[in-house]
């Protein structure tokens, strides 16, 4: 089962990069955009100058997030838009959510991109809901709730308070890692049925809910950089490769483009060993046993559309 989805509300492609201070919420489909810069040392102190008036200080001040994004459609889904959405709002010290559609609707003949592209779009305009209360997982809730199209969708929204606190709700792959002076010091976990079908929330009553949402709280500093996707990017990219692309981008956007091209190199290298396959090989799946007596084994990415959203903490 592929995972995956598209928006397209707003479409927006903003090449200069910039913190997240936008007027409006964003919502994206295909185009890289952004919000901001990225990095370490030297290179931090420079991108965190062009991003926010602070220097990196001691003393904690209040926090936000600067932002980059990147899209890439499956690639037998470009004239479409692939069936990923995400958005990026300003809201308190900023908001992001992926939502990946599951394609297994086109066999029934729905759209799979419209319940994730609906379901964003209601998740954007509620975020600073008095109710939702800068709760992701009721976030969730009253976005599934207003959810009408027919489909259903992996999910993952992160909402950063002012204070640092990185609140989290995801249901499914979806994921997110929080890296530190070059380490990953949080990463989410995929939450699934049996191998290839992720938790979702569906048009219908037999998925899930808010209720199963995996919750988790993160105590953020200046200088974090926070990378959330769809599985098209955790599929085909490993951890340690993330780590390294961040360090060598100059700022967030060139960070979200350069994991997701290099996520779609990786999905069409049908020898490259990727998280895909060894998760696929550990539940079993491999290639006939003839060819295991030959040395053979499964490996190859796994094509599907990758989102990235890269973020930088930024004192306010």
């Amino acid at each position: 089962m592929e995972m995956e989805m598209a928006i397209s509300l707003i479409r927006t492609s903003i090449s200069q990069s910039q913190c997240v201070s936008v007027s409006h919420p964003l919502i994206h489909s295909l185009r890289s955009s952004t919000l901001s810069s990225i990095d370490e040392s030297l290179r931090r102190k420079r991108l965190l100058s062009s991003c926010a008036p602070s220097q990196l200080n001691p003393i904690r001040s209040e926090v936000s997030f600067c932002v980059g994004t990147h899209l890439i459609p499956h690639p037998n889904k470009v004239e479409r838009g692939g069936e990923d959405a995400f958005f990026v709002s300003n809201y308190n010290g900023g908001a992001i959510a992926v939502a990946d559609g599951v394609s297994g609707w086109a066999e029934q003949n729905v759209d799979p991109s419209l319940f994730p592209k609906e379901l964003m779009a209601n998740a954007s305009n509620l975020v600073g809901d008095e109710e939702v209360n800068n709760d992701p997982q009721f976030l969730l809730r009253k976005a599934h709730a207003a959810t009408s199209s027919i489909g259903s969708a992996t999910v993952i929204v992160a909402m950063l308070e002012r204070n640092g606190i990185l609140k989290i709700a995801s249901v499914g792959d979806c994921g997110l890692r929080v890296i530190r002076e070059g380490q990953i010091i949080f990463s989410t976990s995929p939450q699934e049925h049996y191998f290839d079908c992720p938790y979702q929330l569906s048009s219908e009553l037999v998925g899930q809910t808010y209720l199963d949402a995996m919750v988790s709280n993160v105590e953020l500093m200046e200088g974090d950089t926070i990378v959330m996707g769809s599985d098209g990017l955790f599929d085909n990219v490993f951890d340690h490769e993330i780590v390294s692309t961040i360090a060598r981008c100059r700022d967030v956007v060139e960070a979200a483009k350069a994991l997701a091209n290099l996520a779609s190199n990786h999905s069409m290298d049908s020898n490259f060993d990727s998280p895909y396959s060894l998760e696929a090989r550990s539940k079993g799946f491999d290639v006939p046993l003839w060819r295991k007596i030959l040395g053979m084994k499964l490996t190859g990415g796994k094509l599907d559309d990758i989102t990235v959203v890269v973020g930088l903490v930024v004192s306010s």
